[in-house]
């Protein structure tokens, strides 16, 4: 693995089973591998981990997510309402977020998961340029910060 997961990730992931973990690391590594370098927040939250990527630490400029919950895993795109669908993989009804649910890390192989990858990256370059954003100086490598952890938990009881 090019981008070793932080220590916190690593422990925020421990209570679930093996498989999903599986699943959510090899996910990481895939993003990693289409996105960096670039931001990695982590949130130990209510109901999921979830990891946010982007061009800096500040939300508004993720542009994917991995939400992992006890039976599967989520890759979520934060503007996925507005990326093109060609395969009707998307998933989700809301005003801006889709997303592509990971049961297995089998599911990882689908080619189609790269190539929205791609298109969303892109899609967020081109969107920030047509706004005339300044796009931010790339970080070296994968900058990963743990963003928020929440004390009261809704998921699997931590493994002994």
């Amino acid at each position: 693995m090019k981008y070793s997961p932080p220590n916190a990730l690593i422990k925020f992931l421990k209570p679930y089973d093996q498989e999903v973990r599986d699943a959510a690391l090899k996910l990481r590594a895939l993003v990693l591998e289409e996105m960096a370098p670039c931001f990695e927040n982590i949130y130990d939250a209510y109901s999921a981990v979830a990891i946010g990527y982007g061009t800096s630490d500040r939300l508004s400029d993720g542009v994917f997510h991995i939400a992992v919950y006890s039976k599967h895993v989520n890759l979520g795109f934060n503007d996925g309402a507005s990326l093109d669908d060609p395969k009707g993989i998307l998933q989700g009804s809301g005003k801006q977020i889709r997303h592509i649910t990971i049961k297995t890390a089998e599911d990882l192989e689908q080619p189609e998961l790269r190539a929205y990858i791609r298109r969303a990256r892109k899609k967020a370059v081109a969107d920030a340029r047509k706004l005339g954003e300044a796009l931010p100086k790339k970080p070296e490598g994968v900058v990963s910060t743990v963003k928020a952890v929440y004390p009261k938990k809704r998921r699997p009881k931590a493994k002994t």
